[in-house]
Formats: C-alpha cells, sequence, structure tokens
C-alpha cells in the first residue's frame, strides 16, 4: 500500500515516535510511506528507513496557510499513488481532510489527545475509521464530537520489544533508589503533585534520586520557572534534577527503579507507561483516562488518585519499600506488554485498518420522499448491493419512510433525516450534515434529486455525487446524466442513473420484510374479525395522501363497491390506510352495510404489509399500499386519475390498471377546479369487473388491460 502520514513536525513526542514505528514497519513489509510534517530532527530517521518526506506548514494555525496547503497536499497524494491519508494531529488533519476529498482518497485519524470541544478539535472525528488507544479516548470521541461508534477502532500504542529489553528489578541498582518522571513540563501532567510527593517520599527512603525528563511545552516557560522554585523552596535541589528532553529513553528507564506519572487530566494513553513497563521498571501512576486501560491496579502498577500529592506518596512509599511487590509488578507488567502492547501487534492492526478503508467502499444512497418512493427504490439496492458486495452501503430516507428499509439485506443501515419535522430548516440541515461528514461516505447515489439532496451530498464532502443534471442546484454534483423527456418507469428511471456506475437492474421485483412479530399482529386482526382462510378477502385503500386529495376515489363508491363485492362473491372486505385518513375510513365503514374489517390508522407499515399479503386481490389509488400490494405479490386494482400509470406503476405479479382518458390528466395537481373527471368517471362496476377477472371469475372490458410484468 501507498500511505501519507501527516503531523505538525517530526521533533520529540509519542506521535511522532509512532510516525517512525509504523513508517519502519511498513516499509520493511513492503508498502510505501511518505510523511509530511514541518520537518524535525526525525526526518533523518525516515531517510535511513526509506520512506519520503515533504516539509509543509500543515501545523501552522493560520487559516490563509491551511487554504495553500490544501492543494499541495493533494498534488502529492496524486504525486505519490497515496491510497491511505492518515492524519495525527488536528491542524493538520484539516488540510489534510480536504485534500484527501479532492483526491478521493480514504482519510483515516488518530485521535492522540484528549481534546477540548473546539470546532477544529471536530475534524479528528471525521476519519473514515478513527483510531484511539483506549477506551477512555473512544467514548470521548464518541460522546463528545460525534464520531459514529462504528467508526471508532481500538488500537493500543506499541512498544518495540528489541529496544526495549526486560531487566529484572533484582537485578537493578538500589542505590541511589532512582524514581524518574518523563513527560513534556506542562500543568497538565502533574509535576507539581509529583514534586511536592517526593518531599513526602524523601522522609522515607534515603538516597533517593529523582529524575525529571522532558522539554518545556512552548507557551509553558513560566511553570516550568515555577517549578525549579518549588524544588528548592521544598529543599530538594540535590534530590531532584531537570534533565530536559532526551531521545534514548531505554537508557534512561533502565537507570530507574520506578517510573511515576502524576497526570492530573484525562491521557488518551501514555506511552511511556508500557515503554517502562516492557524494560521491568514498575510504575506509579494517576487513574485518569486511557491509563487504567495499561495498568491492573496492583498487578502491573499502582495507580492513585489525580491531584493528591500524599496519596502518590504513599503508593511510591509502598512500592519502594517492598522489593517483592517491585519484582511481582515488573514480571506481570512486562508479560501484559507482549500480549497486547507490542509495536508488531500494533502495526499490524494498523496496516489491516489501512486495507479495510481501501477496500470498503461507502455508499450513501439518498431517498427522501414518499413510502411507495422508497419502495420502488428497492431493485435499486438489491442492483447496487450486487455490484459492492463489501461495501457499507447506508440509506438516507424521511421520517415517515425509515420502517420500510427493516431487515433489509442489501444495506448496512437507515440514516433518518426528518426534513418535515426536527430536522427542518438550516439547524437542522446542518444537524444531518454534520451526522453525514462523520460517516466519511466515498459515493453519493442521489434517487431523490432536489435541491436538499443535492446540498446534502454536497456539504457532506463526499467525493463521488451521482444525480441527475435537472437544474435543481444540480451544479454541486459531480457525476450526472440527462433526464429524458419521455415518461419512464420508476424503475427505468432509476437504472438511467445507476449506468453512471455501470450497474444494471437485473431483478426488477420490489420485496419488504416483515418480522414475525408483523405477521402475527395482522394474524390476529383477521382472527379478532372472524375471518376464515376459506373466505375471499379483498383489501380496499380508504385513502391517499393528505397532500394528493385529487388521487382518491369518492368514498361513496369504495362503500358501494364493498357491499357488491361481499354480496355477489361472498367476500370478506378489509379496510386500510394511514392515521391521517381515519376519518375517511369512519365514513366509509359507516356507509357500508357489509361491515369490513378495520385496520384504517392501526398499523405500521410493515403490519400493513403483512396484512396486505393475506388478501386474494387489493384494490388501491396510486399509493403506497399500491406499491406494497405489489411488494407482497397480491394482484391488485390500480386506479389512475391525475398521475400518469407509465411513470408511476410498480412490477406487479397480476394487476388491473383503470384511467379514463380525460384530455387534463396526468395534470399532477393536488386539487381540481373542474370537477374531479379523471377519479369520478371511474365506475364502481368496471372496478367489479377488473377484480372478478384477477379471480378468474370475470372478463375485462375492452378498455382495460391486465398486467402481468413479472
Amino acid at each position: 500500500m501507498n500511505v501519507l502520514q501527516v503531523l505538525p513536525s517530526l521533533d520529540e513526542g509519542g506521535v511522532e515516535t509512532g510516525t517512525i514505528d509504523i513508517a519502519r514497519f511498513l516499509v520493511h513489509n513492503g508498502h510505501k510511506v511518505v510523511v509530511i510534517s514541518s520537518g524535525g530532527k526525525l526526518v533523518k530517521k525516515l531517510d535511513e528507513i526509506g520512506a519520503r518526506h515533504y516539509s509543509l506548514p500543515v501545523g501552522r494555525k493560520s487559516l490563509f496557510t491551511l487554504i495553500l496547503t490544501i492543494p499541495k497536499i493533494a498534488d502529492i497524494i496524486r504525486k505519490e499513488n497515496i491510497q491511505i491519508v492518515h492524519a495525527r494531529s488536528r491542524v493538520p488533519a484539516l488540510a489534510s481532510f480536504f485534500a484527501s476529498k479532492i483526491a478521493n482518497v480514504p482519510f483515516i485519524t488518530t485521535a492522540h489527545g484528549y481534546y477540548k470541544k473546539h470546532i477544529i478539535s471536530r475534524v479528528m472525528g471525521w476519519g473514515r475509521f478513527v483510531i484511539v488507544a483506549s477506551n477512555a479516548m473512544g467514548y470521548h470521541m464518541i460522546n463528545n464530537f460525534g464520531t459514529p461508534p462504528e467508526n471508532i477502532r481500538l488500537i493500543p500504542r506499541g512498544v518495540d520489544l528489541s529496544k526495549f529489553q526486560y531487566k529484572s528489578p533484582k537485578e537493578r541498582k538500589s542505590s541511589p533508589f532512582t524514581i524518574g518522571m518523563i513527560s513534556r513540563i506542562s500543568p497538565i501532567k502533574g509535576h507539581t503533585y509529583f514534586i511536592q510527593a517526593i518531599a513526602q517520599v524523601t522522609r522515607k527512603v534515603p538516597n533517593l534520586k529523582v529524575m525529571i525528563i522532558g522539554g518545556v511545552q512552548k507557551g509553558k516557560e513560566s511553570y516550568n520557572e515555577e517549578l525549579q522554585l518549588l524544588v528548592k523552596r521544598l529543599g530538594l535541589t540535590e534530590t531532584i534534577k531537570f534533565d530536559g528532553p532526551s531521545e534514548n529513553i531505554p537508557q534512561l528507564l533502565s537507570e530507574m527503579n520506578i517510573l511515576v506519572l502524576p497526570s492530573t487530566q484525562q491521557e488518551a494513553f501514555g506511552r511511556v507507561i508500557i515503554e517502562a513497563q516492557a524494560v521491568g521498571v514498575p510504575v506509579v501512576a494517576t487513574s485518569v483516562g486511557g491509563i487504567v486501560d495499561i495498568i491492573d491496579n496492583g498487578q502491573t502498577g499502582i495507580l492513585c488518585f489525580p491531584e493528591d500529592a500524599k496519596d502518590l506518596a504513599d503508593a511510591i512509599i509502598k512500592l519502594a519499600k517492598d522489593a517483592e511487590l517491585q519484582y511481582k509488578i515488573a514480571e506481570s507488567a512486562r508479560r501484559a506488554v507482549e500480549e497486547k502492547f507490542s509495536l508488531d501487534k500494533m502495526a499490524s492492526a494498523t496496516l489491516k485498518l489501512y486495507e479495510e478503508a481501501f477496500k470498503t467502499k461507502r455508499i450513501l444512497i439518498i431517498k427522501l420522499s414518499a413510502i411507495g418512493d422508497v419502495i420502488l427504490s428497492i431493485p435499486s439496492l438489491r442492483a447496487i448491493r450486487n455490484k459492492y458486495k463489501e461495501a457499507n452501503i447506508k440509506v438516507l430516507v424521511g421520517l415517515s419512510a425509515k420502517d420500510i428499509l427493516k431487515n433489509c439485506p442489501y444495506i448496512d443501515g437507515i440514516i433518518v433525516h426528518d426534513y418535515k419535522g426536527k430536522d427542518r430548516g438550516l439547524k437542522g440541515l446542518i444537524r444531518t450534515l454534520s451526522l453525514l461528514r462523520n460517516m466519511n461516505f466515498d459515493i453519493s447515489i442521489d434517487l431523490q434529486n432536489n435541491k436538499r439532496s443535492h446540498i446534502l451530498a454536497a456539504a457532506s464532502y463526499i467525493p463521488v455525487r451521482i444525480g441527475y443534471n435537472n437544474r435543481k442546484f444540480s451544479f454541486l454534483l459531480n457525476r450526472k446524466t440527462k433526464e429524458q423527456n419521455k415518461a419512464l418507469d420508476p424503475i427505468s428511471h432509476q437504472a438511467q442513473l445507476l449506468s453512471i456506475l455501470k450497474i444494471p437492474i437485473e431483478d426488477t421485483s420490489l420485496e419488504l420484510w416483515p418480522s414475525k412479530s408483523d405477521k402475527e399482529w395482522a394474524n390476529r386482526l383477521l382472527e379478532e374479525a372472524w375471518y376464515s382462510k376459506s373466505q375471499l378477502l379483498i383489501g380496499i385503500n380508504a385513502g391517499a395522501s393528505a397532500k394528493w386529495v385529487t388521487k382518491r376515489w369518492p368514498v361513496s363508491n369504495l362503500a358501494k363497491l364493498s357491499d357488491m363485492l361481499a354480496s355477489q362473491l361472498g367476500a370478506r372486505i378489509l379496510l386500510t390506510g394511514a392515521r391521517e385518513d381515519v376519518e375517511i375510513g369512519k365514513k366509509l365503514y359507516n356507509l357500508c352495510k357489509c361491515r369490513p374489517i378495520m385496520a384504517v390508522g392501526r398499523s405500521t407499515i410493515l403490519q400493513l404489509a403483512s396484512t396486505i399479503a393475506k388478501c386474494n386481490v387489493f384494490i388501491t389509488s396510486d399509493s403506497a399500499p399500491m406499491h406494497i400490494a405489489a411488494a407482497c405479490k397480491v394482484n391488485f386494482v390500480a386506479l389512475f386519475g391525475p398521475t400518469d400509470p407509465a411513470r408511476h406503476m410498480p412490477v406487479c405479479k397480476k394487476c388491473v390498471v383503470i384511467r379514463k382518458n380525460i384530455r387534463c390528466s396526468p395534470c399532477y395537481r393536488s386539487k381540481c377546479l373542474i370537477g374531479h373527471r379523471c377519479m369520478t368517471q371511474i365506475t364502481v362496476e368496471e372496478v367489479f369487473e377488473a377484480v372478478k377477472s384477477l379471480i378468474g371469475e370475470g372478463k375485462l372490458p375492452k378498455d382495460q388491460k391486465l398486467t402481468d410484468s413479472e
């Protein structure tokens, strides 16, 4: 693989060490490594191991610099044929994130620090995968930065066991008894409490030597001066020495009897702990953040309370006074490092993650509108899954359609955009954009093709955005096709779009996936109505969308038809409809003499599907239940008025379309000012005859057509 790592600089520190370690492992195993940083003394190590370095000011906190750096990183990605971009710090992550989107390369982050909730820190959660070294860090990224849990990958830091070789405490010098602290000079590292604790330890442990190793963090010079003053005030100038930064950590650890890490705030991990454990130095540390993932208290180290000098001193004294405890902890800790924290384990896990990120596409399919339209997208979902068998595929739907794709085997998840409710307006749009951006999709396939869906795809930084060139902000798409002027059925319309990705829709059938409980609900409904399986069951959809009153057949006609079916065919009538159809359903029920089974407003979508599946014939206008009937392989009669069956008819087993050749139809209007003739001219008798034809007891009128498109 060709991997790019990006970090601020290559001077001392855990981030820099990790970058070198991964680079060495990858190059040794035949992979190509490129590193971008502002430079530093560790660049020579990259040269030694055969990795390439580019010097760019990626750590500079300047918007102007950031904007200039993005295309330069993108050029390097293309030039070096990079397959994975791995960012290891916040400011470099911003530039490399946008560069990776321009170059269409997977982007990964490692969250090295316990970041504050700052807008710049959010980029660390935008990776396709976010590597964390501890559970505490994983929870932090999920809870405070909205990182999807499935994007979190726990890969603990690793230590090179060939460099950090074990030496038993029994073989170490005990005079002077040496205690060390290795960390940059910063208040969050707890130096003040360490020095105060040492003042207490000197009273109990004779001939003591204390080493404070680490450089002064930029901007913390005054804090370093305060520490020097505290050492003098406590009379510890002969005991405590500030030795500055060092590259030779194995040598320094070999001189110690105890290592102390007294951090006061959450630590992402604590690399120096596993380094000390590897060489056989017992560790005393505060129980914060990822440290608790490394130290099993009393077994592989000793934990104490943060910001508590007395508790820290007691722990150090306890360990210093008990040689057997030192030996026991050192032995256990070394075994734990070998099992969990070796460099080979870390590097192998990281390489495996790179390969997963590169091979696994993330695809977002957008279909926000009506329930029926989402059902009609199922052949496309099936075709996309057949093309991208290993991809992670998710569908963005509106609230009303969220249950349609429940249990769908062709997708990995459903994202709900409640654009009519809580996600309405700019605030809701931004909330959804944040969610989509964190999911790091490679491809969006826009089956909705409106302004909102195009904005969602583009503002989520999805590199490949597929849709129709329909002038509805379609300039935001980068892979598009023109809509044809002629009427296309829904599946053919979607097939035209999928042809961009060379995806054929070979299976055009619809399907749904009701659960066992959904089917049991339908059985109970019919049992409570004293329905017998020997009876003919005919379903009638009582209403249509509240927006489309022009799609409705008169209630009086529905009542007359129900009674005719019951009296002449001996059928049981089942009335279905949504909650918004309850009043129409009650009116229809009261007009009927046959006392139909009332299910209007009582079911979920999949319960409705299970109920419709029981019918011998279903009668409906152009609405969601028509598509449900088709998906359930139920014969149906479809009444069309203001809409065109050529554009909206689903693939069905056997169905009859009844439509009047009115000059103004199809008008696609929700209200009619000229008598609603396209629906009122459909007679009860011709619908009755259509039902008879579907059950094999009659013939269709000459102007009607029996469709068998399965």
